[in-house]
């Protein structure tokens, strides 16, 4: 299966039976059609027959650009004296992840976070003790809201998991956030595929000292019958606001622990679907550049080529499925005796 745009995440989605497409890479430019301009007539007041004449008219193209802008007839940036309409996104800072917030979705953009091998053999925290919270640094209106994910059928996915930060509980706790969550299918892939994803993602300390990874999701279009490719996915909530990915990104650092050293790249797009645990993890490897395009954002504009690896190169990209039950007892703090 081809890696080289996010088509080949769509076959691989096709395989296990995701309602899922792959984004346009390369999609000829749209003329945007002009702008009318609608020009107010202003008052001619006719010179008296004594007054002497006006002077005659400058051509066009000799006008000083710095007087014309002094003597424009309108201030567009007046609308700040009424508030900034955004965007706005909300950034987010705690001990275990850093974010950022849309508020059109009620999804992140982004949530990154850290890991090392010391981090994920701390046991400090526990996920008994946690509990899933509005943020309330988001504004009301635009907040996801707990009612919203009642009774949705999908699961409040973490972005950063929480086994990732048990090195503190109030690191765990800051996970529960539902900044960083998304609507993701329960069964099949939060529970299933994508925590056995996660875990790919913590074994990758016992081969780097230094593991970053962004976590988001993606709106990808797919090609309807009549021909044409478009964007759809479900709104959940009360008022219905909450949009379900239809795609969900992870960018991953594997850096090497020496001062300006390299850095293992890996890139993997999924579909917020059900997946078999036997699909391989390498079928849905796609290039940064195609995420970034389908995204809007930028992963790794100051990392140079002469730094990069490739992560499924260095290491073998490949999950461990582990039952779900067994996970959650292996997840929890022991208890004192």
């Amino acid at each position: 299966m081809s890696k080289l745009t996010l088509a080949a995440v769509a076959g691989a989605s096709a395989a296990v039976g995701a309602a899922t497409t792959a984004a346009f890479f390369g999609t000829r430019r749209q003329q945007e059609p002009a702008q009318a301009v609608t020009a107010t007539s202003p008052t001619i007041s006719v010179p008296s027959k004594t007054a002497p004449l006006p002077p005659a008219p400058i051509a066009v193209g000799t006008i000083d650009p710095k007087a014309a802008a002094a003597i424009a007839p309108v201030d567009p940036s007046g609308l700040f004296q009424y508030g900034f309409p955004g965007p706005v996104s909300d950034l987010r800072t705690a001990s275990s992840l850093t974010s950022s917030y849309n508020r059109t979705t009620r999804n992140p953009n982004w949530v990154a976070e850290h890991i090392t091998p010391a981090s994920v053999l701390m046991r400090e925290g526990d996920r008994r003790h946690s509990v899933f919270v509005e943020d309330l640094s988001i504004p009301e209106k635009f907040r996801a809201k707990l009612k919203d994910y009642f009774r949705s059928g999908y699961d409040r996915g973490h972005q950063v998991p929480a086994a990732d930060c048990k090195w503190s509980q109030d690191a765990m706790n800051a996970t529960f956030a539902l900044s960083n969550m998304c609507p993701q299918v329960g069964e099949g892939f939060n529970r299933d595929y994508w925590a056995h994803f996660e875990d790919f993602c913590r074994r990758l300390t016992t081969f780097y000292p230094s593991v970053r990874i962004v976590t988001g999701p993606l709106y990808l279009p797919k090609k309807e019958l009549d021909g044409k490719w478009k964007v759809s996915y479900e709104v959940i909530g009360s008022p219905p606001n909450i949009a379900v990915p239809t795609h969900f990104y992870k960018i991953i650092y594997a850096e090497d622990g020496k001062a300006g050293g390299n850095v293992s790249l890996g890139a993997f797009v999924l579909p917020n679907d059900r997946i078999s645990n036997d699909k391989p993890l390498k079928d849905f490897e796609v290039p940064v550049e195609a995420v970034e395009r389908a995204a809007g954002l930028e992963f790794a504009s100051l990392l140079p080529p002469t730094r990069r690896k490739q992560l499924c190169k260095e290491v073998n990209c490949s999950v461990i499925v582990k039952e779900y039950a067994d996970r959650q007892k292996a997840f929890a703090k022991p208890s004192p005796k």
